[in-house]
């Protein structure tokens, strides 16, 4: 086996890209990216009739959006049914698997009987040591022999030694009667054939682990590392779902988080690296590893994932801020930003993305910028703009033109006016903010004032001290 790490996320195309669907990607990526392995993407698609190329696709824009990078293209599962088909035919030649021919009729049968008897209702079927000669001409499926004695032992990274015992194993069916292989059997030859060296996924998966290594036993194949991660709750510490709120990757990005704040969450979520919390993708990559996993459900918790989304935003690089932003716009139906627009977001990042845990809240604190004139103050700070306060302010606009275009002589400018009409200067900040942006909430004056220029701040105090009560 070679020593390079060879990680796979395998979806189902029956719907979107759920929390949980995303963070097993995550951690696989995580553990795939630290040791300089590689990453790959395996589509799920057996299930003909719940498959949908729109689910592919929203998987893919999902992973995507997170940042979630793999190694090649990804692969169909379903496109390798051949494959998953030799591999049974080959165990069927070397008699580690057998035809059965019992009907569906006789398997209810035995079990009805063997539970009104107190006993394993696991179906044993009479055809597993049968002579060919012995075989009718009747459908028949592909079961592999199960160990009948001792006990299967799951070494995993995450749940530790998990021992099963063997008479726990019926044996599984590898082709249905129609000949297509089951799920099971092409999971183990695809990781096989892709070079899987850690498989990591729900600990939901776990049992199926003891039956997946017979058909690496059987094949003399090497059996990949086990890592079974807890699954993750709501608050309430029951099985997430929607009555916790969104679950879609897709969701998220809607609403706006960020993804550099959605990985650093889901990282935290279930696995830990002391007491850090805020850290950056490089970080993580050198950090994960399996002993930081819990064996415990994780739980999620919004406030949590806000909060880092917020640190993220605020250690972001201005111009990857203004990238996501732009998508987030695209994916929410907004409108696109012009280039003016672009680089007054750009100048402004300073004074936007300290505290803002999303992008809307981002985004509201830049409704200064995205404002067009004439700005038509809200409700709330149009009550700052009286007559006498749209004076003051046609008193302001002379002082601001001569003045120097830094912070000290804008603040030097404006509370000389300030003083001259025997007022502090947050009596002036009101109408200040009501002509600039619109909104009594805002980033402080002088940061807006700073970023819109001299022409557009003074042209926006000008229409604001020009207008009449009506």
């Amino acid at each position: 086996m070679s020593d390079a790490v060879v990680t796979r996320f395998a979806p189902s195309p029956t719907g979107y890209l759920h929390i949980g669907g995303a963070r097993t990607a995550l951690f696989n990526w995580l553990y795939a990216r630290g040791r300089g392995g590689k990453f790959l993407l395996r589509i799920e698609d057996t299930d003909r009739e719940r498959s949908t190329p729109e689910a592919t696709k929203a998987i893919l824009k999902g992973l995507e959006w997170l940042g979630l990078d793999h190694d090649g293209d990804a692969v169909s599962q379903f496109e390798s049914a051949d494959r998953h088909r030799e591999v049974a035919l080959q165990l069927l030649a070397e008699g580690k698997a057998y035809k059965c021919f019992s009907t569906q009729d006789e398997i209810q049968a035995f079990r009805d009987t063997a539970k009104a008897e107190g006993k394993s209702t696991l179906f044993k079927s009479p055809w597993r040591d049968s002579a060919t000669t012995d075989h009718p001409n009747l459908p028949f499926v592909v079961r592999i022999k199960a160990p009948q004695e001792g006990s299967t032992v799951i070494s995993d990274e995450v749940q530790g030694d998990v021992t099963i015992n063997n008479k726990q194993l019926d044996d599984m069916v590898l082709l249905r009667s129609g000949g297509t292989p089951v799920y099971m059997l092409a999971v183990v030859v695809d990781d096989h054939d892709m070079g899987v060296t850690h498989v990591i996924r729900g600990d939901d998966h776990l049992n199926n682990a003891a039956r997946q290594m017979m058909i690496y036993t059987a094949m003399g194949w090497n059996v990949p590392v086990w890592a079974h991660i807890p699954l993750i709750h709501g608050p309430d510490g029951k099985k997430l779902s929607k009555r916790h709120g969104a679950l879609g990757v897709e969701e998220y990005q809607a609403m706006g988080y960020p993804a550099s704040g959605m990985r650093n969450y889901l990282a935290r979520l279930g696995w830990s690296h002391g007491d850090d919390e805020f850290f950056s993708d490089a970080q993580a990559k050198e950090w994960f590893g399996f002993d930081g996993i819990g064996k415990s459900p994780a739980r999620f918790d919004f406030k949590k994932l806000e909060n880092l989304c917020g640190q993220q935003i605020a250690d972001s690089e201005n111009a990857a801020l203004l990238r996501e932003l732009e998508e987030f716009f695209a994916v929410t139906g907004a409108p696109s930003l012009s280039d003016e627009k672009k680089q007054l977001l750009t100048d402004g990042m300073y004074c936007l993305k300290e505290r803002a845990k999303t992008y809307p809240e981002l985004i509201d604190k830049a409704e200064f910028i995205l404002v067009d004139r004439p700005v038509i103050p809200d409700e709330k700070s149009s009550k700052n703009l009286d007559n006498v306060s749209r004076g003051i302010l046609n008193e302001l606009t002379p002082h601001l033109q001569n003045a120097s275009w830094d912070r000290e002589n804008l603040e030097a400018a404006t509370n000389t006016v300030a003083e001259a009409n025997e007022i502090k200067f947050g009596k002036l900040a009101g109408p200040m903010r009501a002509a600039l942006a619109g909104r009594a909430a805002t980033p402080s004056v002088f940061d807006m004032i700073l970023v819109l220029g001299k022409e557009e701040t003074i042209a926006r105090l000008n229409d604001a001290a020009e207008v009449e009560e009506g």
